[in-house]
C-alpha cells in the first residue's frame, strides 16, 4: 500500500471491478462439494487446477482448486487439501454472519429450490422477508453458509434506498466513536446498538414465540 501521505490527486482513477471472479473456500472432499454444487444446485463445474506449491507463496501444500460457474461468469471455487480436513468455523462470530450469496431470478424459483434441497435431505432455513429480497438459507457440506435470493423491490426502490446508505453508515460511525469513548470508562453496554431497526418483526416473532 503506499503511504497517507502519497499525493492522490496524481494517482489514476480505479479502473471498474466488473464482477465477482471467485470466491474461494476450504472444501473437506472434492467429490461430496462437487455432488452438492453440480447434481444439487445446478452449477457446472467448469474448470480444475492442481499443484503442490502455492504461486503466490510459493509454500508446499499440495492441492486440487476446482470452480462451479454461475450464470454470469462469476465461479465459487474450493481447495480441497488433501487432508479430508474442514475449515474450522471462526471462534468469535456467529455461523449465520459469513456467508455467500447467490440471487435467483424470481420467489417462484426460490420456492421450487427449496424443494429440491429439502428433498435432498438439506435442511433450510426460509423463505425470510427482508422486504427489498426474499431468501432461504442452508449449508454445505463443508460448512459454509449459504443464501439463494430473490430481488422483490422495484430498480426505483434499490436506487432510492442508495441515496441515503452513505447518511446511514455515517451516523453508526459518529455513535460507534462515542460508544468507544465511553467504553473506555465503563460507561457503554458490551454491544452498540444501531439508530435504527429496520427488521422489527423478527424481534416480534421471538417474543411471540419465546
Amino acid at each position: 500500500m503506499t503511504s497517507p501521505s502519497t499525493n492522490r490527486a496524481a494517482m489514476p482513477a480505479p479502473p471498474p471491478i466488473q464482477q465477482l471472479h471467485h470466491y474461494a473456500y476450504r472444501a473437506r472432499d472434492a467429490e461430496e462439494t462437487r455432488r452438492f454444487y453440480e447434481d444439487i444446485l445446478g452449477l457446472p463445474m467448469y474448470h480444475i487446477i492442481q499443484s503442490d506449491h502455492v504461486p503466490s507463496t510459493g509454500e508446499y501444500c499440495p492441492y486440487t482448486h476446482f470452480f462451479f460457474r454461475l450464470q454470469d461468469g462469476s465461479f465459487i471455487a474450493f481447495f480441497d487439501l488433501g487432508d479430508d480436513e474442514a475449515a474450522l468455523p471462526s471462534p468469535n462470530t456467529p455461523a449465520w454472519v459469513n456467508h455467500v450469496a447467490f440471487r435467483v431470478n424470481n420467489v417462484a424459483e426460490l420456492e421450487a429450490m427449496k424443494s429440491r434441497l429439502q428433498a435432498h435431505g438439506v435442511d433450510v432455513i426460509g423463505i425470510t422477508d427482508h422486504h427489498i429480497f426474499k431468501s432461504i438459507y442452508f449449508f454445505d457440506p463443508n460448512g459454509v453458509r449459504l443464501e439463494l435470493s430473490a430481488q422483490v423491490a422495484s430498480e426505483f426502490q434499490m436506487l432510492k434506498e442508495s441515496t441515503s446508505a452513505h447518511a446511514r453508515l455515517d451516523e453508526w460511525t459518529a455513535r460507534k466513536q462515542q460508544w468507544r469513548a465511553e467504553r473506555a470508562q465503563g460507561r457503554a453496554p458490551e454491544k452498540l446498538k444501531p439508530q435504527q431497526n429496520d427488521r422489527p418483526e423478527a424481534a416480534a416473532r421471538v417474543a411471540a414465540n419465546p
